[in-house]
């Protein structure tokens, strides 16, 4: 692994974003537009963390090799931040999606509480260095205890965002990895590549917006380029659409 200084990171802020299960990535992190809404402050302190259970080890071995090899069961994670803000659609991801709002408009705690479903967007930003962790589906729910310490800091909602595997995907959340190369460019083949060499393939369909296509003319049948998602597109003569060209 090269040294790549532009691929470091010092937070500097961030945002917190949810939108309906199965809602692409944005193509432009640093302007999310609707459906993608921002949860609200968060700590300064308490940015950011990923908590995991399972993973255990099991080394299985035969009569001749007693280490032979090595099975991990299923690890699950959890993203964790704080939420500051405790209006009503705040108090409802901490305390329940079903929370109850009675007719004097405050919310009630669920007796048996469902956690929220929805994609979730984890933002970062480092000067001109940006950072995702997305989510296409994830259950949001408290992720500890609240407490209100003292009269000189902002209180908080301590939350857990729990990815789950969304439809057909083997993975179930995305990072965007920094110090690659932005690309602006892609030519046809089967498959076809990205311009400049060495540039990272686009997140996803929604990601190719910027992208200029060679030839602009209708791609012809077979041609297409693999996305960062593994899924395929390929340019129709007017726009970017998903699968390869027929």
């Amino acid at each position: 692994m090269a040294i790549n200084d532009d691929a470091t990171l010092v937070v500097g802020s961030g945002n917190y974003l949810t939108a309906p299960v199965g809602t692409a990535m944005p193509a432009d992190l640093l302007t999310p537009t609707s459906p993608w809404q921002n949860v609200g402050h968060t700590s300064l302190e308490d940015i950011f963390g990923i908590t995991s259970e399972g993973g255990e080890a099991t080394t299985i071995g035969s009569l001749q090799n007693k280490s032979l090899r090595t099975k991990y069961s299923a690890r699950t994670e959890t993203m964790t931040f704080t939420l500051q803000q405790f209006d009503t659609a705040a108090l409802k991801l901490y305390f329940g999606a079903n929370a109850p709002i009675l007719p004097d408009g405050s919310v009630g705690v669920p007796t048996d509480p469902e956690p929220t479903q929805a994609a979730f967007l984890a933002i970062f930003i480092d000067g001109d260095n940006h950072f995702a962790f997305y989510a296409p589906k994830a259950e949001i729910y408290r992720a500890d205890d609240m407490a209100i310490s003292d009269t000189e800091s902002l209180a908080g909602l301590p939350l857990g965002v729990k990815p789950m595997a969304y439809g057909s995907n083997v993975w179930t959340y995305a990072i965007t990895p920094l110090g690659g190369i932005l690309t602006t460019g892609a030519t046809a083949g089967s498959p076809g590549s990205f311009t400049p060499a060495g540039a990272d393939a686009p997140a996803n369909l929604a990601a190719m917006s910027s992208v200029i296509a060679s030839p602009s003319t209708a791609w012809t049948t077979g041609q297409h380029v693999v996305l960062g998602d593994a899924s395929k597109a390929y340019w129709n003569g007017t726009a970017w659409v998903a699968g390869q060209a027929a």
